[in-house]
Parts: structure tokens; C-alpha cells; sequence
């Protein structure tokens, strides 16, 4: 199995990651692009968030004929049966390159076997996989989501020991949910987790997981949502019932999205955690090595930042996303 797992040293280990020959890989593809353009096929996982449409808009405005790239993007609406059709257009169209950010971490096997036959790099963006395939993809981009998790626990232990927390988990399966699962429950303890339940990364299925939620635990003191959707979902079941966000119910909440730290200025989330989603440049500067088999890292990580309610109007205001 191949999976991420930088844990807390991921970004000071990153200076130690091996780095990876992917000449071989380079000589796939090259039937899609026209000129000197490499083509790329890309598939979106959806557009579930707020940070996933930064994201998508990110990638789009990056990978244009003005920087070198012929782009087939494709929105796979959070279905992984979309998403390994869209990877097997691209291996039918020949593209150079085939970049994805995965819906969930298992279900890849056959069609990564099948890229790999067709000698076409791949390069993983923003998600990982766990899977059998030997070399699966060149190279990964995104955020350390367990990194995310264990600051967001930090906060919790240094600020509200005591908590009695629900867990509002993304979609299940998704690297992000496991990981930053992971990194949060193993800062806090179990024991200070009374619930979970998954709001698939949406603002609506926040709303329903926390509104049955109020009901279940009724001495629930404080809400870790794994993205800002979720907990702006979390906001508006908590005033319905007649409490207050950000003091009744503390909310900890992971993207820092704008609507997010507008929520934290308001005194309505309590803290977030960065996760930076403009990164297309970047996945360019990775997609043209990779084409021209120069050696490129095996991991790179887009570094976060923390916010808590003393932000300022300012920086929301001058945010991308």
C-alpha cells in the first residue's frame, strides 16, 4: 500500500524526501497536444466547498495555452465512477499528462494500472491514494491534512482542555477526512470526543449532522469541523436552537476560506486552520518536469497557516478565496 503519512515532522522532513527519476514515465503520452503544448487531462473530484472551487478556479487560471498547457478539465461531481471514466477518456484521448484530485483514497487499482500501461505520469493533487499499483504516480501536491488535525488539537488542549467534542467529519474514505482525523484524535484523546458523524464536506450535510446532533449530545461543548462549509452548516443549527456559536458551542473548523474567517472575525468559529487552495501555479511549475523527465520531489506541501479571533478585517478582505 502507498499512502501519505508525514504526520508531525512532514514539512521538516520534506528536506529530507527522496527524490524520484521520472524519465521513464516521460516517454508515455504526447498524442493530445498541439504545437508545444502539453496536454493534460484533469479531473476535479467536485465542487463540494468553498476551497474546492478556490481550488478549481486556482487550476484553471493557471493551466492555459498562455503557460504551455492544453487543458481537458472535468467535474466529476464527487462520484469516483465519473472520476475513473474521466481518467480513461484521458487515456483514450493520449493526453502527456494525467492530474486528479481523488474523491476518495481506495477504488484506484485498475484504472492506475491502466495509465501506467499507457506510460502516462500522473501527478496527484490536493488528496492522496492507497493502492496495490507499484508507482502509481510521479509526484503529490497538496496540504499535510494530518498536520491540519494535530493543530487544530493543539489549540484544543492549549485552550479547552475539558472539551466535549463533536466531530464533524468530511466525506468518509477522502485523505482528507482520515488523515485530519487522525492528527486531531491523536492530540485530544478519544475520550474527549463524545460524537462523530460525516457532513461530506458541505454546508447542508453540516447542518443536518449537527442539528442531530444537538439532540444526541446535549452536553457537547464544542464542534471540530473538518472544513469551513461544514461549520458555517454547524452556525446555523446552533442558532436555531437557541444557542450561541463561538461561545455556547466553541467551533474549530479547517480551510480558512473567506466566509470561514469572516465567522471567526464574528466571534461565530473560534479558530481555523489554513488550507491553502491556490496552488496552480505550482502544479504547473510540477506538470512541465514531469513532461520533460527532469526530477521532481515526491511529495511537495503547500504550507498553512493558523487564524484565530483576533484577525483583522484586512486580511479577509484581501484573501484570494
Amino acid at each position: 500500500m502507498f499512502r501519505k503519512t508525514l504526520g508531525k515532522s512532514g514539512i521538516a522532513a520534506l528536506a529530507a524526501v527522496s527524490v524520484l527519476s521520472i524519465a521513464a514515465c516521460s516517454g508515455g503520452g504526447g498524442g493530445g497536444g498541439e504545437g508545444d503544448l502539453i496536454s493534460v487531462g484533469f479531473s476535479q473530484l467536485g465542487a463540494e466547498s468553498g476551497w474546492r472551487t478556490a481550488n478549481t478556479e486556482s487550476v484553471k487560471a493557471s493551466l492555459t495555452e498562455e503557460n504551455g498547457i492544453e487543458l481537458t478539465f472535468v467535474d466529476a461531481q464527487q462520484k469516483q465512477e465519473n472520476q475513473i471514466k474521466a481518467l480513461r477518456d484521458f487515456i483514450a484521448q493520449d493526453v502527456d499528462v494525467i492530474a486528479f484530485s481523488p474523491v476518495i483514497e481506495t477504488g484506484w487499482d485498475e484504472v492506475l494500472q491502466e495509465i501506467k500501461d499507457a506510460e502516462i505520469p500522473v501527478v496527484l493533487v490536493d488528496r492522496t491514494v492507497e493502492t496495490t499499483v507499484e508507482d502509481p504516480y510521479v509526484t503529490w501536491i497538496g496540504a499535510d491534512f494530518r498536520l491540519e488535525g494535530e493543530m487544530a488539537g493543539k489549540w484544543v488542549k492549549e485552550n479547552h482542555p475539558d472539551a466535549k467534542i463533536f466531530e464533524l467529519q468530511g466525506t468518509l474514505g477522502s485523505g482528507a477526512q482520515v488523515d485530519r482525523e487522525e492528527g486531531f484524535d491523536a492530540v485530544v484523546g478519544a475520550d474527549a470526543i463524545i460524537g462523530k458523524a460525516t457532513g461530506n464536506f458541505t454546508r447542508a450535510e453540516g447542518k443536518t449532522a449537527v442539528e442531530a446532533a444537538l439532540q444526541a449530545y446535549p452536553d457537547m461543548t464544542m464542534i471540530f469541523a473538518h472544513n469551513d462549509d461544514m461549520g458555517l452548516g454547524a452556525i446555523e443549527a446552533i442558532e436555531a436552537a437557541g444557542k450561541v456559536p463561538g461561545k455556547d458551542i466553541i467551533i474549530v473548523t479547517v480551510d480558512a476560506v473567506r466566509d470561514g474567517l469572516q465567522a471567526l472575525k464574528d466571534g461565530k468559529f473560534n479558530f481555523v486552520v489554513e488550507c491553502n487552495p491556490v496552488f496552480g501555479d505550482q502544479i504547473v511549475d510540477l506538470i512541465k518536469k514531469v513532461h520533460a523527465g527532469e526530477e521532481v520531489a515526491k511529495e511537495t506541501i503547500v504550507v498553512d497557516a493558523t487564524f484565530d479571533q483576533s484577525i483583522t478585517q484586512e486580511t479577509i478582505d484581501a484573501r484570494l478565496y
